[in-house]
């Protein structure tokens, strides 16, 4: 039998959550277990020793802030990136529809072992449609942040291999690791993945990605969050929107929205108008990142001439110029 020593130290190791010290231990007792002539229980360790290293292997602990980053390694590696997020939804200008309807998701995460009391599963599968700029990608960085999570986002060009049939493959491995690590798990374009089955340019390969997404989304049942994002709802298939537990639309800013945009971006600075139809006017039809953009111009000018004032002419004009480039 293993000797007390090694239990112990099994035991300290476990208590100070050394891992990879509790591991190397519990390969000493087996070669021990083996020398005794114990080669069945020999053989049993080091198999639960590997086991536990496969289910760890996907994902290493990087310290750098007040709570360790789980960073992706291994075949993951070259499919998430990691991150966290000190983004909040109240760092947003969002409509009071859509800031409530995302609220809704973080409070009942943040309740959800009360609602698993009754049998009931918080929203955590999102789909976020709308045009480019509205602020998807935002979202999801807010949702990570409301929620202390780490911030997972798919990288494409690691999931989509030159080899026939792999796709589906690396795409478990992002499902299993949603399983294995909790996060917020955010796809990007995701029509890139769920483009419609009648796709007149469809291939083999598009079909078995997509049936394989359709299977994945539907057997999931983590504890992680997915959001899914895309500038082009027309181009999913059907049978994904079913997937999912909210489909959010984004819409171009409404007047209401680029007012609060230009005061909150402009707090330090004094503005000198009183009237906004003709700043509404110029912005109307631009997202929220382009209007961003050209209050951000704004602000560069002012602090370039030493001012403290903001003129409409000047916003105006950046507004004009962001548009201008729109259509390219």
């Amino acid at each position: 039998m293993s000797t007390a020593r090694q239990v112990i130290a099994l035991l300290k190791s476990h208590i100070e959550g050394e891992e990879q010290q509790f591991l190397t231990v519990a390969m000493q007792v087996a070669a021990h277990e083996a020398r005794q002539g114990h080669g069945k229980v020999a053989q049993e360790i080091r198999g639960l020793v590997d086991q536990a290293k496969d289910q760890k292997s996907q994902f290493v602990s990087k310290k750098g802030g007040p709570i360790p980053l789980i960073q992706p390694k291994g075949d993951l590696l070259s499919l998430l990136s990691a991150r966290y997020s000190d983004m909040r939804l109240g760092d947003m200008v969002l409509s009071e529809n859509l800031y409530e309807r995302l609220m809704r998701v973080v409070t009942e995460q943040a309740n959800s072992n009360l609602l698993k009391q009754h049998n009931l599963d918080p929203r955590r599968k999102l789909l976020l449609v709308g045009a480019p700029g509205t602020g998807k990608s935002m979202t999801a960085a807010a949702i990570a942040g409301e929620l202390k999570l780490p911030l997972f986002t798919v990288m494409y060009e690691g999931l989509f291999t030159k080899f026939m049939g792999e796709t589906a493959t690396q795409l478990k491995l992002i499902f299993e690791a949603m399983s294995s690590t909790r996060g917020v798990y955010f796809f990007d374009e995701f029509d890139a993945l769920g483009s419609q089955r009648s796709s007149n340019n469809d291939v083999g390969e598009i079909r078995r990605v997509l049936n394989s997404c359709l299977q994945f989304l539907e057997n999931d049942d983590s504890d992680s969050l997915i959001i899914a994002a895309t500038n082009h709802p027309d181009l999913l298939d059907k049978a994904l929107y079913r997937r999912f537990d909210d489909v959010i639309q984004y819409e171009l800013p409404s007047s209401e929205v680029i007012k609060k945009l230009v005061q909150s971006r402009l707090v330090t600075f004094r503005l000198d108008w009183k009237v906004w139809d003709g700043i509404l006017e110029a912005a109307a039809g631009l997202s929220q990142a382009e209007i961003i953009r050209a209050i951000t111009e704004s602000a560069k000018n002012a602090v370039l001439e030493n001012r403290k004032t903001i003129l409409e002419d000047e916003l105006i004009s950046s507004i004009i110029e962001r548009k201008s480039m729109t259509h390219w």
